[in-house]
């Protein structure tokens, strides 16, 4: 596992494919701020929740020069069916391989009631223009986590 990008620190370079037949990548997004965030899983209670919370603020975000990007392990194919059921408005790239949730230090081992296995600390980068991190949430817990996001992009 690789170490996280700190406050300062360059984001990682990472180009992966959304549900929408494209690439999704930092170098695409050049000149804007960027919102990451990665979630464990397509369709669970807390990730729909979160993914409706920034589609719902999306306008907002775009008034703040801020794309959102949600990254997961799931297949195009998954968050194409995710979208869809929920109205997403966001883009959704599928790192089924792991390199970003790597470089991003997202890919932890979690312990759930005493069995551990490897999954996706839910967690959220801002990224400034520059393509700088300028802030990031661990451990995300979703309610006013949209709300306390946009806020600091607005901020930036």
């Amino acid at each position: 596992m690789s170490q996280s990008p700190d406050v300062g620190d360059k984001a990682p370079a990472f180009q992966l494919p959304t549900d929408g037949d494209e690439e999704i990548s930092l170098k695409k997004l050049k000149g804007k701020k960027v919102v990451l965030f990665f979630y464990p899983r397509d369709d669970t209670p807390g990730c729909t929740k979160e993914a409706i919370g920034f589609t719902d603020k999306l306008s907002a975000f775009k008034r703040a020069n801020t794309e959102i990007v949600g990254i997961s392990k799931d297949t195009v194919e998954k968050h194409g069916k995710f979208r869809a059921k929920h109205n997403l408005k966001v883009v959704l790239g599928s790192d089924t391989e792991g390199d970003a949730l790597n470089d991003y230090g997202v890919w932890v081992e979690k312990n759930m009631y005493g069995k551990k296995s490897m999954g996706i600390q839910r967690s959220t980068f801002l990224i400034d223009e520059k393509g700088i991190v300028r802030q990031v949430w661990r451990k995300v817990r979703v309610p006013g986590h949209v709300e306390e996001v946009l806020e600091a992009a607005k901020a930036l």
